[in-house]
């Protein structure tokens, strides 16, 4: 069984329907800060994406050449493998309905061809709650096709709750984990990260850069995080989490500074994760840049950051991703304002 609280369950639905603003506005950062000035002289580049999934798409997205030249500039990205990899849903009409989700091998290597994302520079999330959605042999299965895609993992328990993967010069420690699961607990938390006390991970940080978190977490749909998702966010940072970059809420999110750490609740989804048609802000990512600098006096801090904002469109059977700036009409009016109000900064 899941272990989402009633009041979520209820709550679901009409969250889903219509995306809520409400909640403590409080305390946010703006959607850009330069942080070290001058810039160092050399720099690491990472790119956090939100969910991928197939969901919505029976064919590989179309991408904005914008969107694909600024992720094909990241040393590494980061991204929510929201999906199993499986040839054949073994879920079948939990699949057809779109409660279980699922993707092609060849479905996940076409997408990350037209957004310009590297295989080789790609980081993976396997925790979160849809992960075990084809079974403990799809979930077999989605290791091994992203084996062969030569994609790198986190939030597997096999591979430790802090793991380290290298982004140029530099190196990550990514602790990836979910607070949230649709099966029972004891096939998916011995396979998927569930450990978000972050005094249960390794002290010795030995040969670690910089500390991300990547949490699956919150409740979806709701714009503003809940106030003891902010409190996980403080316990991390406390604990050397100098970047959290968060998932599961599939709407956008703000980000907060903690001391010298960042958060960023949510991005949204990359690719649709829910269903093919869905209210405009469930529509709307964002892609999180982070420079870190490499110099030796200032190497592992965070040197500057921007969200970039694009907008997934309808185009048949595929989404179209697009930036937001390239919009027009009535559809850019009431996402640049919906932006504003998570991101106050933007009326400035």
């Amino acid at each position: 069984m899941s272990n989402y609280p009633l009041s979520y369950k209820l709550s679901w639905l009409p969250r889903l329907l219509r995306p809520s603003l409400a909640g403590d506005r409080d305390g946010f950062a703006a959607p850009a800060a330069t942080l070290i000035d001058p810039q160092p002289t050399r720099k690491v580049r990472l790119a956090f994406v939100g969910d991928i999934s197939a969901v919505a798409n029976r064919d590989a997205p179309e991408c904005d050449p914008a969107i694909a030249a600024l992720l094909s500039s990241a040393d590494l990205v980061v991204g929510n493998c929201e999906s199993p990899i499986v040839e054949r849903p073994r879920a079948a009409i939990g699949t057809w309905l779109g409660t279980h989700h699922a993707m092609r091998e060849r479905f996940l290597a076409d997408a990350l061809a037209t957004a310009g994302i590297a295989r080789d520079r790609l980081v993976l999330s396997l925790a979160n709650n849809h992960v075990l959605d084809q079974g403990i042999a799809g979930f077999e299965e989605t290791l091994a096709a992203l084996n062969r895609l030569g994609i790198r993992t986190i939030g597997t328990v096999a591979g430790g709750p802090v793991q380290r993967h290298a982004a140029g010069s530099l190196t990550i420690g990514f602790a990836a984990f979910t607070l949230w699961r649709n099966t029972d607990a004891a096939p998916f938390e011995e396979r998927i990260s569930m450990r978000s006390d972050p005094a249960e991970w390794p002290r010795n940080a030995s040969g670690i850069d910089l500390l991300c978190a990547v949490p699956h977490w919150d409740w979806e749909f709701r714009h503003f995080p809940r106030p003891a998702t902010r409190a996980l966010a403080r316990r991390l940072a406390d604990r050397g989490a100098q970047l959290i970059a968060g998932h599961h809420a599939h709407v956008l999110q703000p980000i907060e500074r903690i001391g010298d750490s960042f958060v960023a609740y949510g991005l949204g989804d990359f690719l649709g994760t829910a269903f093919a048609r869905l209210p405009w802000p469930a529509r709307v990512g964002s892609i999180f840049v982070v420079d870190v600098s490499a110099d030796p006096a200032t190497r592992g801090a965070i040197a500057a950051y921007k969200m970039h904002f694009f907008m997934r469109l309808r185009a048949g059977s595929h989404e179209r991703l697009v930036p937001v700036e390239a919009l027009d009409g009535a559809p850019k009016s009431r996402v640049t304002d919906r932006l504003a109000t998570i991101f106050p900064a933007l009326r400035n």
